[in-house]
């Protein structure tokens, strides 16, 4: 899938839309993406901050999503689990990038050439408007190359 089409569906997709969150850049490669999302009245808590699980739905799906175009269709990836650590109440507009390099890339074909299951994890921090962490997460991801 081009990654317009990609990004337009993203922000389409109803449990993104109904939260406000938004994918603002895709690279042509998938080696990159940029998500948002806003503080609205109807993404938050009672302390007028943003949600812990819509802070952590922003960065559930994308390493997955980037490494199913990147790998092809050779190999299986999976979310497997996460974890998210809040640092601080986020307020406004938070970002999350991800970013996937050639040493990642790398490292999947070197552990998964017999076929075998490989289980990287990869971290990922939401930020304030002013660049601060708001919580750091762990995406553990299940990857295999098919037989």
């Amino acid at each position: 899938m081009k990654p317009a089409a990609f990004r337009l569906i993203m922000n389409l997709y109803p449990p993104y839309w109904g939260t406000g969150i938004s994918v603002r850049t895709v690279s042509h490669d998938y080696r990159y993406m940029r998500v948002e999302m806003k503080k609205r009245w109807y993404n938050g808590n009672y302390m007028h901050t943003h949600f812990g699980g819509s802070l952590f739905a922003m960065v559930d799906p994308f390493y997955m999503l980037m490494f199913i175009p990147i790998l092809g269709s050779d190999y299986l990836v999976w979310d497997r689990s996460a974890s998210i650590d809040f640092i601080k109440p986020g307020r406004g507009t938070m970002s999350a990038d991800f970013v996937i390099t050639d040493a990642m890339v790398d490292d999947i074909m070197e552990k998964t050439a017999q076929g075998e299951k490989y289980l990287p994890e990869y971290p990922v921090e939401i930020l304030d408007e002013g660049g601060e962490p708001v919580a750091r997460v762990k995406k553990q991801l299940y990857i295999r190359k098919k037989t």
